[in-house]
C-alpha cells in the first residue's frame, strides 16, 4: 500500500466513525481515528495513550464510542467491571487493546480497594517497560507482569487526574437537535467495520520498524507530548494532509484540556474552601448563600475577592458549583427567617469524589434529610407519652424547616 492510500484509508475511517458518533469536534474525529490506527502498532510504540471518554450524564454516547472501537482497534478486549488480577495474566507481549466502559463505578468513592491497583496498572500501561510484580505461581517466584497496552476507558463524570493526564480526551455531550447518527447494528456495522480494521493491520504491519524508528516533530512537549506521539506518528506514515491535521487536532485538545484543568483545579478549591468554612461555623446543616459568599471573599489568600469583575456573587458560585449538582435551597433558619442557603449534606459527595482527604476526615455521616443533631441550640420536641404520636416535624428538630 502506497502513502496515498494510507491518507485514503485514514480518510476513509474518519468518515465511518463519524456516521456512527457524534464526537466534541472535528479535532476530535481525527484523535480518535489515528488512535485507532494506532492499536495497530502498538509493539513499535513507547507510550500507549489512553483514550478517556467522558460524559456528564448518561445518553451521551460514550458507549457507542467503544462499540465502533471494539470493531476497529487491533485485539479488543471489552470488559465493563474486572480486576487487576485479570489484566496482569491478559497482557503480554502482542498486548490487547483494553476497552474499559463503566469505569465511574471503578474509580468512585464506594468502590472496593482494588480500584488504586487498578488505577495505577492504567498509569503503569502508559509507558513500556513498568511491569508490575507479583508473587506467582507454586514456588512464589516474584514474577514481572506487564502492563503496555493502549487502553479507552469511559465513564460518567471525571476519570482520575492520573488517567486523564495520560489520555487524549473526549468530553462527549448530547446530540443536539439535528444532529443525525447512523442506526449501529453489529449485524450491519462490524462487517464494515471489520474491513476498515483489516485494511489498517494490512497497511501498518509491515510499517512497524519505520514506526519505532521514527521521532517526529511533536506541537507539545513532556507527558502530552508522550500521548500525542503515536497519534503523529501515524499521520506521518500516511502523510497527505494528515500531519498537520494531527498536529493541529494535537494543540486544540491539548490546551483545551489545560483550561479544563485551571477550571477544575479552582472548582476544586472552592470545595476546600467551603469545607473549611462549614467547619469553623462548626458543620451546620445550612450556610446562608450571602454569608457563604461573603466568608469567602473575605479570604484575602483565596481568588475569590477578586473573581469575575467584581468578585464571587450568588451567581458565580452557584455556576462554579453546578458541575457537582450543588444549588441553594430556601432554607428556614431560627426565628423563623428564610433564605437562599447551601446545604452542608448536598456537598458530601463531591467532598468524596474531589478532596478525598477531606472525606477520610469526616467524622460519621450526617444523620438523614431533616434529623441534623449538630445545631445544639435548637428546640427538641418533647418526649411523646407511650402510645401516642411523637410531637413536632416527623423526621427532624422543631424550629427548623427547608422548604422546597
Amino acid at each position: 500500500m502506497t502513502d496515498r492510500e494510507g491518507a485514503v484509508l485514514l480518510d476513509e475511517l474518519r468518515s465511518t466513525i463519524g456516521k456512527y458518533v457524534v464526537l466534541p469536534s472535528e479535532e476530535a474525529l481525527t484523535a480518535v481515528t489515528l488512535w485507532v490506527a494506532a492499536t495497530h502498532i502498538q509493539t513499535a510504540l513507547q507510550h500507549a495513550p489512553r483514550l478517556a471518554v467522558m460524559s456528564p450524564t448518561k445518553g451521551c454516547g460514550k458507549s457507542r464510542v467503544l462499540d465502533v472501537l471494539y470493531e476497529t482497534v487491533h485485539d479488543p478486549m471489552m470488559t465493563v467491571n474486572t480486576s487487576p488480577a485479570v489484566i496482569f495474566r491478559t497482557i503480554g507481549k502482542i498486548p490487547p487493546t483494553l476497552l474499559v466502559d463503566e469505569a465511574d463505578t471503578i474509580f468512585s468513592p464506594k468502590a472496593a480497594g482494588d480500584s488504586e491497583i487498578l488505577r495505577g496498572l492504567l498509569n503503569a500501561g502508559h509507558q513500556r517497560n513498568r511491569p508490575a510484580w507479583r508473587i506467582s505461581g507454586p514456588e512464589h517466584k516474584p514474577t514481572p507482569f506487564p502492563t503496555f497496552a493502549m487502553a479507552a476507558i469511559a465513564g460518567i463524570g471525571d476519570l482520575p487526574d492520573t488517567i486523564t493526564d495520560r489520555s487524549v480526551v473526549l468530553r462527549m455531550q448530547k446530540r443536539k437537535p439535528g444532529e443525525k447518527v447512523a442506526p449501529f447494528r453489529t449485524r450491519y456495522a462490524a462487517p464494515e467495520l471489520n474491513a476498515l480494521r483489516d485494511r489498517l493491520a494490512a497497511w501498518l504491519g509491515p510499517l512497524r520498524g519505520t514506526a519505532a524508528r521514527m521521532v517526529p516533530a511533536m506541537p507539545v512537549e513532556d507527558r502530552a507530548a508522550d500521548t500525542w506521539e503515536p497519534l503523529v506518528i501515524i499521520a506521518d506514515l500516511a502523510g497527505g494532509h494528515w500531519p498537520a491535521q494531527a498536529r493541529a487536532a494535537c494543540l486544540a485538545m491539548t490546551r483545551h484540556e489545560a483550561v479544563q484543568d485551571e477550571q477544575t483545579s479552582l472548582k476544586t478549591r472552592l470545595l476546600r474552601d467551603i469545607h473549611r468554612i462549614f467547619e469553623r461555623a462548626k458543620n451546620p446543616e445550612a450556610l446562608p448563600t450571602l454569608d457563604l459568599v461573603a466568608a469567602l471573599i473575605q479570604d484575602a489568600d483565596a481568588p475569590w475577592a477578586d473573581h469575575g469583575a467584581k468578585g464571587l456573587n450568588a451567581y458565580h458560585l452557584g455556576n462554579l458549583l453546578r458541575d457537582f449538582g450543588i444549588g441553594p435551597v430556601n432554607y428556614r433558619f431560627d426565628q423563623g427567617k428564610q433564605a437562599k442557603a447551601y446545604l452542608r449534606n448536598r456537598f458530601l459527595d463531591a467532598w468524596a469524589r474531589h478532596c478525598p482527604d477531606l472525606a477520610q476526615a469526616e467524622a460519621p455521616p450526617e444523620p438523614a434529610y431533616g434529623t441534623s443533631t449538630d445545631r445544639p441550640t435548637q428546640r427538641k420536641p418533647p418526649t411523646a407519652p407511650a402510645g401516642s404520636l411523637p410531637v413536632g416535624l416527623p423526621g427532624g428538630p422543631a424550629g427548623s424547616k427547608r422548604t422546597p
